[in-house]
Formats: structure tokens, sequence, C-alpha cells
């Protein structure tokens, strides 16, 4: 069984090799190729239009006759993909580029007519210099002034470069950054004084609303224990009538003291003030005492 790939043939010890004829080739024979479309191009015969990078299998042959520079031009055959209308096209080593010679056009090409135009200008003022020195003595003027503009702009841009070598950046951004953080500490003093006042205040409030209270209920708590304590006499005094009326005068006193202390608290304390206590309503005063029989009156005689 023979090799599936082989890389050695046999031959044998009686191989002649002018007996094998020689096969006789086409002199412009063409040869099959697998190649993509070069540029945009559009069907003449049905419109269809190719588009550049499409594949074909087209046939190669060299263009009799023509070469540039000792370069072989060589032409190919397509078919549309729609009409298989057959197209042909060549190389153009000259621009380095297609040029198509039947079957379909070229799209249009704005880089290349744009080449071609700068192209057509640059023989045109070279063909006008070699025949009008006028002209000639123009563009070489224009060229003097443009070359010296050139000069003093790289002049300028020298000087430019000569400043800025003598300029030292990490000193000068050293420097920015030194001030940008004592700002940033500033502001963070400035915003924490800030804080602390407000708090400040706040407490300061706070107190002040407290001592308010606790001076209420202080003087609510002895207002409470004189109430008791005159409960606790007007209820000996009934037994004893003939000792209510130095009760009532005690009473008085008590009253007056209690209401001179509540009326400098109040005072202090810059509040509403609480209402006068009332003292001997449960007794009604002298009068209503002299009406229930419980004070005797001595007459002097």
């Amino acid at each position: 069984m023979s090799e599936r790939k082989v890389l050695n043939k046999y031959y044998p010890p009686d191989f002649d090799p002018s007996k094998i004829p020689r096969m006789k080739l086409a002199k412009n024979r063409q040869y099959t190729v697998r190649l993509m479309a070069p540029f945009n191009m559009r069907c003449a015969t049905c419109g269809e239009y190719i588009y550049k990078g499409k594949k074909f299998n087209a046939r190669k042959e060299d263009v009799e006759g023509e070469d540039y520079l000792g370069i072989r031009i060589f032409r190919f055959y397509i078919k549309c993909t729609r009409c298989l209308q057959e197209i042909s096209f060549r190389t153009d080593p000259k621009n380095t580029d297609y040029e198509i010679e039947a079957g379909a056009t070229r799209n249009f090409m704005a880089l290349k007519l744009a080449e071609e135009q700068a192209q057509r200008e640059k023989d045109e003022r070279v063909a006008d210099e070699a025949t009008n020195p006028m002209k000639l003595l123009e563009n070489r003027t224009k060229q003097s002034k443009q070359e010296l503009e050139l000069l003093e702009s790289l002049e300028e841009l020298k000087d430019l470069n000569k400043r800025q070598r003598a300029i030292d950046y990490d000193t000068i951004l050293s420097q920015y950054e030194v001030k940008t953080e004592a700002e940033q500490e500033l502001e963070d003093e400035e915003f924490i004084k800030s804080i602390f006042k407000k708090e400040k205040k706040k407490i300061v409030v706070e107190e002040i609303i407290e001592g308010v209270l606790n001076d209420r209920n202080i003087h609510k708590r002895k207002l409470d224990d004189e109430e008791k304590q005159n409960d606790s006499k007007i209820s000996k005094l009934d037994k004893n009538p003939l000792k209510i009326i130095g009760a009532v005068q005690d009473n008085t006193n008590v009253a007056a003291t209690s209401s001179a202390s509540y009326g400098a608290s109040t005072s202090n304390s810059n509040n509403k003030s609480l209402p006068k206590p009332t003292w001997g309503k449960g007794l009604g005063g002298l009068s209503q005492l002299k009406k229930m029989n419980l004070v005797k009156v001595k007459t002097s005689k």
C-alpha cells in the first residue's frame, strides 16, 4: 500500500529522463486564480453593484507588448454575479492601482480624483515656470517669504523652549500644593469652629430651660409644703377657735413672704408668672369666722 502523502519517489535504476516527452504550453496561457474585487464597480449590462473585497474565481493573463519599467502588466476576467456578463480589468503599476477595461464602470473615488487634481496642478505650475520667467520669479519670491516666516516661527519656538527650561515646574507645583493645603486646613478649622459654636449655644439654651423648670418645681414644692402646714394648723384651730385669729395673721404673713419670693424668682427667670396663691380661702377671712361664731371679740370695759 502506497503512502498518502508521498515525500520520496522511487526511481528505478534504468530510469532515463530523456525518454519522457516535454509538454509544450501555450505562449499566452490563462490561469485560474482566486481574487477579490480591487474597487467598487457597477455592471454595465444589468446595473448590479459589485463592492470592493468580493471574491471571484478569475482568469489571469499577461498583457502582450506592455510593461512599466520592466514590470509586467496582468489582465483579469471576472463575471457579474447577477447576469454573468464578463468584466475585465488590469493592473496599473504606475499609479499602484487597477484600471477597468470593459463590462463595468468604476464608482466615484474622491481620493483618487483629489490626487489627480493635485498632480495636474503641479505639472501645470512646472510648465508655466519653464515657459514664463516672470511666473518663476513670483514663485521664488513667495517661496522665500514662506521660508522667512518659517525661520521666524522656529526662532520663537526656540525662545519659548529656552524660557521653559529655566522654569522649575517641580518647585511651582510644590508651592501650589503647600498653598492649597493651608487653605484646606483653614477651611476645616472654620468649619469645626462653626459646629462647636452652634453646639455651645444649644447647650446654654438647654441649661437655661432646665434651670427655669427646676426653679418652678422647687417653688411648687414649697407651696405644697406650706399648704400642708396650713391645713394642719387649721385642723388644730378647729379644736380651739380662739387661736384662729393668730393663725390667720400667720397665714397672711406667710402669703406675703411667699408671694415676694415667688415674684423675685419669676422676674429672674424671665418667664410667665404663676398665679399667686390665695391663703385662708378655706377659712373665708375674719368676717366668715365671725358669722360661724368661731371668733369671740373681747370688748374693753
